[in-house]
């Protein structure tokens, strides 16, 4: 079975109500389709990609509003995304066990051929990464390294030398380390041997008792003999007493010869300076530079306090996918997630009006002219004949209510009320009840900063390449309106960088009114051009307007456009 890749569904940067619960039912509703049906193609409307799975996911925190009617159907929130740019958390992270700086040569290269690899990580004892040793390291110790000191400059362990020849120590600790010397092999006979016999060198020699006893007698460290022929019980005592390590490799001379450079710990030949390092959440354009300039095949991944997580290669960026997404609820993309751009949007489903979201292919747009995105949700299921679950039904009613400000709002259609209602129905809460209990939780100001408030359903638009935003809070009454209007406007004029102008919305739904707070470049301007009514300083009062939709934002884009 091939592997299923994950399609994001998203609300808007700043979440209303409508925008996660719409995207919870979104998810729910594709992955039931992929789960019972054979078909790719959904039925009137919108698509799902195959061999998928469908995330919910949010870009902003959650209001107390939602916060109540997420809780209220016992519905976990979205998993928090600010960025929806490829991670390298997203690449393949290949996990490799590492090997301590004290392995022989030898053994990391049998331990880089088990797991086909060509850089291996070096790490302490807790995992932080001390260095990487790779096969080129190795091929360059064993085709130009003609040291023959090398074993003891590089501290060789001779449990190293030990597992490089094969070997079995007769005399001596296999814990112990060369520190000096150098290599030398017994060819030539005692007398010239003597003058090239120093104190602490290691010897290559056979089955000859006299080259064995000039070693000794001239402090050899450590005499290695080749074939695996027997030693002497007499060489054997003289070598304990003169503190000489004794080894038995059942290699001939040229073949000990050749390894003896594989037992050198990786420690020697490792890179330890300089390393080039990544992290899980750094983002795959702000490395690829890197990666593609350095041309190593492997690069370590590690976390905050340099512990190994694996490793990732340059192959695996080549035709690396972008994520997938589907948007509810917006389609403009100052309102998405961040990193939209480098993502694939395969499919929109949205009762705003159309803007400017670019795709690199065609994809599935489902845009009505209806109340709330949740009451489209609602008709997909029912279109598709998938059942509604009373937890998502209750979402969705939720939505439509808030919304619609219980059917009050001028964007409300048949359909919103229809659909709010058969869905209360299913999750067994009464509408009116419903409503009064979340515009309760969400009037709340007192537990909230000014910056919650403002900037929880805030949302910015263009026009006549004028940037503003609009931002709406709901109130239970005409005293929290003037209330929230001092604390606000002192708030927005704090705020001039965020746009050309501000406009904030403290809608009262008892009374279907909206006191209009504004700030900004020729703001004031626009408000008198778009409504009538005493402006105020910074605020103005409007009766009978609750939409930002579809009685604030058209006004506005109508005012900048003459």
């Amino acid at each position: 079975m091939s592997k299923r890749n994950e399609v994001y569904v998203f609300g808007h940067k700043n979440p209303d109500t409508d925008s996660i619960c719409a995207a919870i039912a979104c998810a729910y509703l594709k992955n039931k389709i992929s789960e019972t049906s054979d078909k790719i193609q959904m039925a009137n409307w919108g698509s799902v990609e195959e061999n998928s799975i469908y995330i919910p996911k949010r870009a902003g925190v959650i209001s107390p509003e939602t916060d109540y009617v997420l809780k209220r159907f016992h519905v976990p929130a979205p998993g928090y995304t600010a960025d929806v740019r490829r991670q390298v958390r997203d690449i393949n992270i290949r996990k490799i066990a590492g090997i301590s700086s004290g392995v022989s040569l030898k053994r990391a290269w049998t331990q880089m051929r088990s797991v086909n690899t060509a850089t291996m990580p070096v790490l302490d004892e807790e995992g932080h990464l001390e260095g990487l040793i790779t096969i080129g390291d190795i091929a360059r110790a064993y085709m130009a390294v003609f040291d023959n000191r090398i074993l003891g400059e590089s501290k060789t362990p001779y449990e190293n030398v030990l597992n490089a020849l094969d070997g079995t120590m007769l005399i001596g600790d296999p814990a112990g380390v060369i520190t000096d010397g150098k290599v030398v092999i017994a060819t030539t006979n005692v007398e010239v041997m003597k003058s090239h016999i120093a104190e602490h060198d290691i010897i290559i020699l056979g089955n000859r008792y006299e080259t064995q006893l000039c070693a000794i007698e001239n402090k050899a460290s450590c005499i290695i003999v080749c074939e695996g022929e027997p030693v002497s019980r007499t060489i054997r005592k003289l070598a304990e007493n003169a503190g000489c390590t004794v080894i038995s490799s059942p290699h001939d001379t040229y073949t000990v010869a050749r390894l003896i450079n594989q037992s050198v710990p990786v420690s020697y030949f490792m890179t330890r300076d300089h390393l080039v390092t990544f992290r899980k959440k750094e983002f795959i354009e702000d490395i690829k530079g890197t990666m593609t300039k350095l041309r190593h095949r492997d690069f370590p991944i590690v976390t905050k306090d340099n512990k190994f997580v694996g490793m990732i290669s340059r192959r695996s960026l080549i035709n690396m996918p972008s994520k997938k997404i589907v948007l509810v609820d917006h389609n403009e993309p100052d309102q998405a997630v961040d990193g939209l751009f480098e993502a694939e949007v395969v499919e929109i489903i949205d009762h705003h009006k159309l803007s400017t979201v670019e795709t690199n292919r065609p994809v599935a747009v489902r845009n009505q002219p209806v109340g709330c995105t949740s009451t489209i949700i609602y008709q997909m299921f029912i279109e598709n004949d998938i059942d509604i679950p009373a937890d998502i039904a209750g979402l969705l009613c939720s939505a439509i209510i808030s919304d619609t400000l219980l059917f009050r709002s001028p964007t409300c259609t048949p359909d919103d009320e229809a659909a709010a209602r058969a869905l209360a129905d299913i999750a067994g809460a009464d509408p009116e009840t419903l409503a009064s209990e979340m515009f309760g939780a969400g009037t709340n100001a007192g537990s909230r900063t000014d910056e919650e408030i403002f900037y929880q359903d805030f949302k910015r638009f263009t026009a006549a390449n004028v940037h503003f935003g609009v931002g709406q809070t709901m109130v239970m009454s005409r005293d929290a309106q003037y209330q929230l209007k001092e604390r606000l406007l002192a708030y927005m004029k704090t705020q001039h960088s965020e746009a050309d102008m501000l406009f904030f919305m403290i809608t009262n739904v008892l009374d279907e009114s909206t006191l209009l707070l504004f700030a900004g470049t020729r703001a004031r301007e626009v408000i008198s051009e778009s409504f009538d009514g005493d402006m105020g300083d910074g605020a103005i009062y409007l009766p009978g307007v609750v939409s930002r939709k579809k009685q604030m934002v058209p006004q506005i884009m109508a005012a900048l456009q003459q």
